[in-house]
């Protein structure tokens, strides 16, 4: 059985399919300032994303192959991350589920095509089978990258944009990986939640030299729609 994935650079972000330019990511008001400042993003382990039907939409009614997929995912935890981004910060649901209520951030970065990966969500895993047929040659290389970022279709709302990353020592930090900031990963924008009580000056003291670059602005709840917005009214935003 095939349990191999494609090869990753040490150190590096890679790319899996193409995809957009400007991506979101939320948090909670804490870590989003103590990013900013240390100018990184903490990498997310592939075992301990909130789907647990991560990695494993591929499905079979073979034991053994099951097993495969399971030490597929084992041994891809083992050293692989990823960043987790939305192509859009204006669903509520993710501001309730991933920034705290809308008392958190969202930090908005200008990403290199190459390195984002879209996922594709759908009703139905995928047979492992269709992937084997190809496994020896680019074709089957191409169906597993597919099956790894395939997530059942509930999820979709989240509009979700991956940047797959080896884990590396160096990046460690008290049992923690960052990424940082880099012209790869270059932050463009801030987003205050509509709940939030992050000020002006907060964020100002934590760009730094960066303040001139970044856009910062506060949502809101739109009048008309289940969406956030921006808050263009300055004296409510200290």
């Amino acid at each position: 059985v095939w349990t191999g994935c494609w090869r990753w650079r040490p150190g590096r972000l890679v790319g899996v399919i193409w995809g957009g330019r400007d991506v979101y990511h939320f948090l909670n008001s804490e870590h989003g300032i103590e990013n900013i400042k240390l100018r990184r993003l903490k990498i997310a382990r592939v075992d301990q994303l909130n789907d647990p039907f991560e990695w494993q939409a591929m499905t079979s009614s073979d034991a053994i192959k099951r097993e495969a997929i399971r030490r597929l995912k084992a041994q891809q935890s083992a050293d692989t991350g990823v960043l987790c981004f939305s192509r859009s910060w204006r669903n509520p649901v993710q501001w309730s589920h991933y920034a705290d209520h809308h008392r958190g951030l969202c930090l908005g970065f200008d990403v290199a095509d190459r390195l984002l990966g879209e996922v594709r969500y759908t009703d139905r895993r995928i047979d492992i089978d269709w992937i084997l047929a190809a496994a020896s040659d680019e074709e089957g290389n191409r169906r597993m990258r597919e099956a790894l970022v395939t997530k059942f279709r509930h999820w979709r709302y989240e509009k979700e944009m991956r940047i797959f990353v080896r884990i590396a020592p160096e990046t460690e930090i008290e049992g923690l990986y960052f990424a940082d900031f880099s012209n790869d990963l270059v932050l463009s924008e801030i987003i205050v939640g509509a709940h939030s009580d992050v000020s002006r000056a907060q964020l100002i003291g934590a760009l730094g030299e960066m303040t001139a670059s970044v856009v910062c602005r506060k949502a809101r709840l739109s009048f008309r729609a289940f969406s956030i917005v921006e808050q263009r009214k300055a004296s409510l935003w200290v």
